[in-house]
């Protein structure tokens, strides 16, 4: 018996290779060639991508008739914030996340509440059972649930069951699971993946039905499979969040139909995932009393302003003290140290210090620098910052603190849960002259001396 020729694949590209290299000789990305079944010749198979060729007129974009997409709300505030107001007919939703985080609850849920909402839904499970999808279902206390349920894996019938069948929203999980009888390869290699989204994505367009594709995660947290999986789709979403907590992040990485980083909370309960209305009261420790190495941020995820609290420890090291950091870019605390101890005075070399974002919630913009300077400083002093006290914005290398993004709504956000004092760049303070907002003292600097003049005149 004649052996199987095989072919090596780029995950990262979808490139192939008749060899396996360290490169990938297309995309140039280290370690991305994986082993699997040659394709069968072109001249067997020139007819199978027929069906997602779709020809059109050229048109002038002025004269292309455009509305705004209508959105279905599913029922769950928090995952309408991330995709932009709800479900859009004909989109495709890509949502990836750790093993047992929630990615089914969550969709089971939302399908759940559609269904009872009058629109049409189908839940394809290709690792489960329909059994465990009804016992799940019963734990969530969905009670005579109408969800239609289909255990399959192989894509020709599920695109015929939603094509007789004719579903709003239907659920693929896992895209990893599904195989094309047109592939001799192995469901959940870079092919089949890459074909069966392409074919499911076709569908979701031609027919109007939405598709939602769940999607694993590698070691590292990326989705698995080809990076072309997420060109192909209109939304991407990310589960966030440690398993032994019971709060969970959902976060918007690409999205055609909405804002991008937006993010939703959600608290895994008995009955499933809730919503989180104030997501700042999770971010926050309650402290009957000021602490030293603690100071509130007010970061925007997406449209949301959030406040999280920021705390920092600084002690004694040794010849190479450490610098951590959770939650925080650990190459931009080096960065923050150096200004601090270069336009401040404020000196570190010969201190561990260990910086953590409250909460588990990842910061990445840079408007956290002011904050955590302050940290630094409240730590290694042993003082407090004054109770009801909140800052942000971002410091360069030359010391100047620049301002952030949406400021008036940060402020605003701090004055409604009830704080009182605010460190912000000049740019973002109120333009009227006035330094209060809302019962909300304002002190705008410039630079960062003068942040640490104002702290140590309020301490």
């Amino acid at each position: 018996m004649a052996k199987e020729k095989t072919s090596f694949i780029c995950t990262e590209c979808g490139g192939s290779s008749a060899r396996w290299l360290g490169k990938c000789p297309h995309c140039e990305a280290w370690n991305t060639l994986i082993e699997t079944t040659a394709e069968a010749p072109a001249a067997a198979v020139k007819n199978r991508f027929a069906s997602l060729a779709k020809t059109s007129e050229v048109a002038v974009l002025a004269d292309i008739e455009a509305s705004e997409v209508d959105r279905t709300p599913t029922g769950i505030s928090e995952l309408d914030r991330v995709l932009g107001g709800g479900i859009v007919e004909g989109g495709v939703v890509l949502i990836g996340g750790d093993p047992g985080i929630g990615k089914s609850t969550l969709l089971l849920q939302a399908l759940d509440g559609l269904q009872r909402a009058g629109v049409p839904t189908l839940y394809v499970t290709g690792e489960e059972s329909g059994a465990q999808v009804a016992l799940r279902s019963r734990r969530l206390g969905l009670d005579r649930s109408q969800v239609s349920v289909l255990a399959e894996i192989q894509l020709e019938k599920i695109l015929s069951t939603i094509a007789s069948t004719q579903p709003a929203v239907a659920v693929i999980d896992s895209i990893q699971t599904v195989y094309s009888d047109q592939l001799t390869s192995a469901p959940g290699s870079v092919a089949q993946v890459r074909e069966c989204a392409a074919h499911l994505t076709r569908a979701a367009k031609s027919s109007g039905t939405c598709i939602v594709l769940v999607g694993h995660v590698t070691k590292e947290g990326a989705l698995a499979g080809p990076r072309v999986l997420e060109h192909m789709v209109d939304t991407v979403l990310y589960f966030e969040g440690d398993t032994h907590s019971s709060f969970r992040l959902v976060r918007a990485i690409k999205n055609r139909f909405g804002a991008v980083n937006e993010i939703g909370v959600f608290a895994m309960t008995e009955k499933g995932l809730k919503g989180v209305a104030n997501p700042s009261a999770i971010f926050l420790s309650q402290h009957s009393e000021p602490v030293p190495g603690s100071c509130v941020l007010v970061t925007l995820e997406g449209t949301r302003p959030m406040l999280v609290e920021i705390q920092a420890l600084v002690d004694s090291g040794g010849v190479s003290p450490r610098r951590l950091s959770v939650g925080l870019d650990r190459d931009r605390l080096a960065m923050l140290l150096a200004v601090l101890h270069r336009h401040a005075g404020v000196a570190c070399m010969d201190q561990d210090v260990f910086v953590n974002a409250v909460g588990g919630v990842r910061i990445s913009e840079p408007a956290a620098d002011l904050s955590v300077m302050l940290a630094i400083t409240s730590s290694l002093r042993g003082r407090a910052l004054p109770k009801g006290f909140i800052a942000f914005g971002e410091v360069g290398l030359a010391g100047e603190v620049r301002p952030a993004p949406r400021g008036q709504e940060r402020l605003r956000e701090a004055a409604k849960l009830g704080f009182s004092i605010a460190v912000v760049p000049k740019a973002n303070a109120p333009k009227k002259g006035s330094r209060e907002i809302e019962g909300l003292t304002i002190h705008p600097v410039e630079r960062i001396e003068e942040a640490m003049e104002v702290v140590r005149s309020l301490q």
